[in-house]
């Protein structure tokens, strides 16, 4: 997803109904921001100052799709990159892993590509990509999406680094379970509501950290996991 001021979004739906993307695109409207989402479903969102762009990452004119939308709207202040998925590896079709590390890690560095030297040039704007605990992890259930969000927060805390001098802020936001159709696994430990989650996001909004993660309880669990499995390697 991106957000901006005047414009930009891929919001994403739950088992719940809404996803992270979703709820955070009503609050912005509610705190009178312009929206413009983009996403591979139809939005149920229905707002004067909120408009809808239906394109998936993986689409070959997806990177034009933003260039146009800067164009519209030079004046861009916030971009929201929240799309992921993620599947359990099978072994003899290993094509969906090549789809995971796409829409997750290259899709948000093409969004990133395309939005943010529009902001460079403004000397402002505030890159939020969510990422996920499992970037210190290591697993043989899913490595496509562990792998990806690894990437995803090295790549985003570098860039928060060199943008630093800009003016341009870069914030990594690295969330647990979070109880969206995300939440894959048959143990969920300290589960976060989308509520909750959304608080977070508009708390990093606000303050613009480089890396914000939560809930911050369950990071010695993710790293004892992750040394386990290495102990088992």
């Amino acid at each position: 997803m991106t957000v901006t001021r005047s414009a930009c979004g891929p919001s994403t739906t739950s088992r719940r109904c809404y996803g992270i993307g979703l709820a955070v695109t009503r609050e912005l409207l509610g705190q009178d921001w312009k929206v413009t989402g983009v996403s591979r479903s139809v939005s149920p969102v229905d707002h004067p100052d909120y408009r809808h762009i239906q394109k998936k990452v993986q689409d070959p004119d997806y990177q034009d799709t933003l260039r146009k939308i800067v164009r519209d709207d030079n004046e861009m202040d916030l971009c929201l990159y929240c799309v992921g998925i993620g599947e359990l590896l099978d072994p003899q079709n290993m094509e969906p892993e090549v789809e995971v590390v796409e829409v997750n890690l290259l899709g948000m560095v093409k969004t990133a590509a395309e939005l943010i030297p529009s902001m460079v040039r403004r000397k402002t704007g505030h890159f939020i990509g969510l990422s996920s605990l499992a970037d210190e992890m290591h697993s043989p259930e899913a490595p496509s999406y562990h792998a990806s969000k690894a990437g995803f927060s090295s790549y985003l805390e570098s860039l928060a680094l060199a943008l630093k001098p800009t003016g341009v802020s870069v914030t990594n936001i690295r969330f647990g379970f979070v109880d969206t159709k995300m939440a894959k696994g048959d143990v969920k430990p300290f589960m976060m509501s989308v509520e909750k989650a959304v608080g977070h996001v508009l708390k990093c909004i606000k303050k613009k950290p480089v890396r914000y993660t939560a809930p911050a309880v369950v990071i010695p669990l993710v790293r004892f996991r992750s040394w386990w499995l290495k102990r088992k390697t």
